[in-house]
Order: C-alpha cells, then structure tokens, then sequence
C-alpha cells in the first residue's frame, strides 16, 4: 500500500483525535477478523504517531513522505500481531514495529549492497552514524567507540571497523572518471585482473602436461599390487582406508603401508631418473 502525503494531509493528520482504549480495541479486532473498513480510522488515528516517529530519522536525508510510508508498513503489520488482552496500548506495542521498518528502508537505501544482515549489525550502524554526526573528525576505527560497541552487541571490533568504513565511504558508480584530470578513463578500467595472463596459463599448461607425462612414466614402472594400491589410495574420488583395501587384496593393514610407503619412494626415484632434478620431488 504507497500512500502519498501531502501537505494537506498531514495538517489533516494533526487534527486527528485519539481513540480511548475500548475504541482501539474494538477496531483491532474487528480489522484481525477482516473488516477493512474498521482498518482506516485505525490507521488515521496513529499516523500522528507515526510521523513522530518517522521524524527522527530524517538526518538521514530520506524525506519524510517516504518515512512515513515504510512507517505505515510497520504499522500494519504491528496491528496483525497485536494482542489486545495484554492490556498494553496499540502505539507501545507498534512503536518497535515501526522502528525497524523505518530503519531497515534506511539501512536498505543507503548501499546497493547489503549492509547489516543481523539486528545487531542494524543497531550498530545507527550508533555509528549517530557518532559520525556528533564529531567533526568522524570515527576512527581504533577508537573508544569501537571497542565499546563491541563489547555491547558481542561482536568482533573487526566486524565494528568494517561497518564504520563502509558508512566512512558510500559507494560510488564504477563508471565515473578515475580523476579530473583523466575524464575518459573510469574506476572500472582502472581495476586490476587478477586473471592470469595467456602467457601465464601457457606456462603452467605446459608443466603440468610436463609432470603428467613423467608421473604416468614413473607410475609405469611399479609392481602391479603397488600400482593398485596408489591408484587407489591417492587418485580415487573415494579413498579407501588401508583396512579397507587389505581386505580387498587379501593383505593386513600394516603391509598395505609397507606398499604403500615402497612404491612412493619408488615413484620419487622413477622421477628423479626421467627428470634428472633431485630437487623435483622434495616436498614430495
């Protein structure tokens, strides 16, 4: 529901009058039972608390029809939860409702990409723009206030430091210009690949083609019980364990390593012979 709030209607939601208990309470449960007409004096009726509300997040620049609005999304909502015989008002129980859908448009609106995603992370970026508005240096990442919020909302300082930076540091577009004095030339052609180049992907092709050719050479040369057993135990999707592959052999678990151990140190000499480098295989 988009309600758009003009002046005159917001002089007109000034001269609302408030509902007594038993007048809110009868209309609550008759909009919870599904009466939508009983829903507009309801609604009209709390507006001036809503715009209350809204009014305190205005610093943030958004302005206040648009408040208002994620206000009366709250709201509603609140008024579908609410239970009237807890003997609370309407206005206590939605004020929290109204709250966090205020500050989550406020949250949302201020980056593309998502900044709080738990309410302690929520609540830590209203407390660091509360502070970043009270000082002219801004916050610094090492400060008392950095650690304290911490310790509040049970958080890392580190988790602190990068919620502080990136309200420090709204985004920008990647296509403006990367200075005033190169206008033609933007952030994003600025940004470094770390793909690696062609030359690079050549290089590391050919050796691995290269130890691939000697290993199957070295793997060649292996008795064919060993050559089974490293197969199996070191280029297998699902490796077994050496219990396991001594059943299937008909061999004990301890000469499996035994086997093992010879036909690596095997295969180490094997490549060491057909490359003609003892340092190949070191960390083998």
């Amino acid at each position: 529901m988009q309600i758009l709030f003009s002046s005159s209607i917001l002089k007109h939601i000034r001269r609302q009058k408030k509902l007594s208990k038993g007048e809110e309470t009868n209309l609550i449960r008759r909009v919870q039972s599904g009466d939508r007409a009983a829903a507009t004096p309801l609604f009209l009726s709390h507006l001036r608390f809503v715009m209350f509300v809204a009014r305190k997040y205005r610093r943030f620049g958004h302005p206040i029809n648009e408040l208002l609005q994620e206000g009366t999304v709250g709201f509603m909502e609140a008024v579908k939860r609410f239970n009237p015989d807890r003997g609370v008002r309407l206005s206590t129980y939605a004020m929290w409702w109204i709250r966090a859908s205020i500050q989550d448009y406020v949250i949302r609106s201020r980056s593309m990409v998502k900044i709080g995603t738990s309410s302690a992370q929520r609540s830590i970026f209203f407390h660091l723009t509360r502070l970043s508005g009270r000082s002219t240096n801004g916050i610094s990442p090492t400060g008392e206030n950095i650690i304290s919020l911490a310790r509040s909302f049970n958080v890392t300082v580190s988790e602190v430091i990068a919620l502080a930076r990136r309200i420090a540091k709204p985004d920008q577009s990647l296509d403006i210009p990367a200075s005033r004095e190169i206008a033609n030339i933007s952030l994003l052609e600025n940004l470094p690949d770390c793909a690696p180049s062609p030359e690079e992907v050549l290089v590391s092709t050919t050796e691995q083609k290269f130890w691939r050719k000697k290993l199957c050479s070295a793997l060649s040369c292996l008795p064919p019980r060993e050559l089974a057993i490293i197969r199996r135990r070191f280029f297998s999707d699902k490796i077994p364990s050496r219990e396991v592959l001594g059943a299937e052999l008909g061999l004990s678990k301890e000469r499996v390593r035994q086997l093992e151990l010879r036909a690596l140190n095997r295969l180490r000499e094997g490549i060491i012979n057909l490359t003609g480098d003892s340092k190949a295989t070191a960390d083998g």
